[in-house]
């Protein structure tokens, strides 16, 4: 069972990843996020708040908003959320009034991960349903599109050492 877990959990960050690139080549940050539920695809999302004019148009956000369009619901009981980086505050929130199931990242974000590198919305005790969750699911190549992305619009100097992205 945790092979096939974790080939799943491959399988749909693959999915995510394309995302994540295609945002990058529209200029915005390359996050990419997929909404499954039972094994199932109900939505692929990436960022957007760069066009949309939108601080909220993360990944996660969007999909999860095309999720609940999709399925009638704000609720996504059972969902899996896949998400090329970890997510930050504002998507731990939501992921949390939504009830996704289980969230599964790749890059780990130590600037502003609110799973587990930064802060630890996730687990609180006081959450009524929190998410299983699953972080580093192809993480170099998560890692690699981030800082790939950033060193195009970057001018290095000698003075300011390069951002790191896990």
């Amino acid at each position: 069972m945790i092979a096939a877990d974790g080939e799943r959990d491959r399988h749909w960050m693959r999915r995510a990843l394309r995302a994540a690139r295609d945002a990058g080549r529209r200029g915005e940050v390359p996050v990419g996020a997929v909404v499954t539920i039972d094994g199932r695809h109900v939505a692929t999302a990436a960022n957007r708040p760069v066009a949309g004019h939108d601080p909220s148009a993360h990944a996660e956000i969007r999909a999860l908003r095309a999720a609940g369009r999709r399925l009638g619901n704000y609720r996504l009981d059972g969902a899996t959320l896949y998400v090329t980086l970890e997510p930050c505050m504002m998507c731990a929130g939501a992921i949390l009034h939504a009830r996704v199931s289980r969230v599964v990242f790749g890059a780990y974000d130590p600037a502003a991960g609110a799973v587990v590198s930064r802060y630890t919305l996730l687990a609180e005790p006081h959450h009524h349903r929190p998410p299983a969750w699953r972080g580093g699911v192809l993480a170099d190549a998560c890692g690699e599109v981030l800082r790939a992305f950033f060193r195009t619009r970057r001018a290095p100097t000698d003075d300011i050492p390069e951002a790191s992205v896990p």
